[in-house]
C-alpha cells in the first residue's frame, strides 16, 4: 500500500507521514527532506540556490545518510529548498528516487507537495492536508524556538504565504490537491486528533476496496 499526503508547509503533513508509517508498520518519506538536502549542498558549495544547474548537480549527488542532518530543519534551508525545488530538471532528477522508496514493500508514506498528483499518482490513499495560515506559521514559530533558534511570528506568516504562492503557482508540479484526495483540514486538530482523522480515511478506503 502506498499512501500519499500533500500540504503546504507547516500544514502537519510531515507528522502524520511519520505517524501512519509507524501505526501501519511502513517505511516513511519525507520529500521535503529530499529537497532541502539538495539546498544545503549547494549552499555549502558556495553556489546560488537560483543555478538551476548547481542544483540538478547536487540532486544527481544526493546522499540518503545525510537526511538526518538537523541543519535541514533550519529555516535558511527551508527557504533554499523552495527555491530548488520549483526547477523542473531538479524535480526530475528526483523523480525515480522517490517511486522506487514508495514501491518497495511492505508499503510506504511519502509526504511532500507533489506525490499524489506526480510521484505516485496511483497511490492507494491520498491525503491533502490544509490548516489555516497563520495556525501554521504559530506553529513553525514554536518548532523553531524549541530547536533555540530566534523566530518572529509574523515574518513567518509572511514567509509561509510566500512559499504558498510560489509553490502553488510554479509550472513544474505546483502544490494542488489530486482530484481523487481526501481532504484534512488540521487547523483546529492536535496531534492526536490529526493521526486519528488520517487513520479514519485509511481504514474508509481500505474498508470499501474490502466491500468492492
Amino acid at each position: 500500500m502506498i499512501i500519499a499526503i500533500d500540504g503546504p508547509a507547516a500544514s502537519g503533513k510531515g507528522t502524520l507521514g511519520k505517524r501512519l508509517a509507524a501505526h501501519y508498520h511502513f517505511r516513511h518519506l519525507d520529500t521535503g527532506v529530499i529537497y532541502r538536502a539538495v539546498a544545503k549542498a549547494v549552499l555549502d558549495r558556495g553556489g546560488d540556490l537560483h543555478d538551476e544547474a548547481s542544483a540538478v548537480a547536487a540532486a544527481m549527488e544526493l546522499d540518503p545518510e545525510k537526511f538526518g542532518d538537523p541543519v535541514l530543519k533550519t529555516q535558511v534551508i527551508g527557504d533554499g529548498a523552495s527555491v530548488v525545488s520549483a526547477f523542473p530538471r531538479v524535480r526530475a532528477a528526483l523523480v525515480s528516487f522517490q517511486r522506487q522508496f514508495a514501491a518497495e514493500p511492505p508499503g510506504a508514506v511519502l509526504d511532500g507537495r507533489d506525490i499524489g498528483t506526480v510521484i505516485c499518482p496511483d497511490a492507494d490513499v491520498k491525503i491533502f492536508v490544509v490548516a489555516d495560515p497563520a495556525v501554521r506559521a504559530r506553529r513553525r514559530t514554536l518548532e523553531a524556538r524549541a530547536r533555540g533558534e530566534a523566530a518572529d511570528e509574523a515574518a513567518v506568516l509572511a514567509d509561509i504565504l510566500k512559499r504558498d504562492e510560489r509553490d502553488r503557482n510554479r509550472a513544474a508540479a505546483p502544490l494542488k490537491a489530486a482530484a481523487d484526495a481526501y481532504l484534512l483540514d488540521n487547523s483546529q486538530l492536535d496531534i492526536e486528533g490529526g493521526v486519528r482523522a488520517a487513520i479514519d480515511i485509511v481504514e474508509a478506503v481500505r474498508a470499501g476496496r474490502l466491500r468492492d
